[in-house]
């Protein structure tokens, strides 16, 4: 009777591969990128979806989490599938052009994986991150029982959204090897300029 496998070493083995692969296609700047990138985009909707649902006197905290899930499923699945065609399409032709180059089939080696593993991580997180980070900023309006007034929920919400968009500047501070709190407060300043502009909108009738 066959051992069952070791789960300690399944998973040492998955990171080996994974080491292995990112040496292999260098993947992970692009989805450090896309998780910056897309979780900028994620917070600064839920702002704008946040104003819209408060200037247009919307006090049910129902229809703002209805509406604030239907958004981060969709920009969920539009980082997804928008970074699967693309990273799909790019990867496709650069080991098309390896294999014209070595007339060797690259599918089956480690190449041909690394490339496979590439897209799936980048659409990942092209995918999840702008959705959760999203629905990170919607996540107080669940608690608006709780909290006894709807109005402070829109506001928690959109205090998470900046300390959000701080956090994620931090990142790209970090990344950069630049000020962490300088980028912070940049970013910050773009979700200030988004609720500034949607109260000075014009939207009466």
């Amino acid at each position: 009777m066959e051992e069952a496998p070791n789960p300690v070493n399944l998973v040492v083995q998955v990171l080996d591969d994974m080491r292995e692969y990112e040496r292999i296609a260098g993947f992970s700047q692009i989805a450090r990128r896309a998780l910056a990138n897309n979780g900028f985009d994620g917070v600064l909707t839920m702002i704008g979806v946040l104003m819209g649902n408060y200037l247009g006197n919307v006090r049910d905290p129902g229809i703002v989490i209805r509406i604030g899930i239907a958004t981060s499923i969709s920009i969920g699945i539009s980082g997804l599938w928008g970074a699967y065609l693309a990273e799909s399409a790019e990867r496709g032709r650069e080991l098309a052009e390896l294999e014209r180059l070595s007339l060797t089939d690259l599918g089956k080696t480690k190449i041909g994986r690394a490339s496979r593993v590439a897209v799936i991580v980048v659409s990942l997180v092209d995918g999840l991150s702008p959705l959760l980070s999203s629905v990170l900023v919607l996540f107080p309006f669940f608690f608006t029982p709780l909290l006894g007034d709807i109005l402070l929920s829109y506001v928690i919400s959109l205090v998470v959204a900046l300390v959000g968009l701080f956090g994620l500047g931090m990142f790209l501070g970090s990344v950069s090897g630049r000020s962490l709190v300088g980028y912070g407060l940049r970013t910050v300043v773009a979700g200030i300029v988004a609720i500034v502009i949607n109260v000075l909108l014009p939207l009466d009738s």
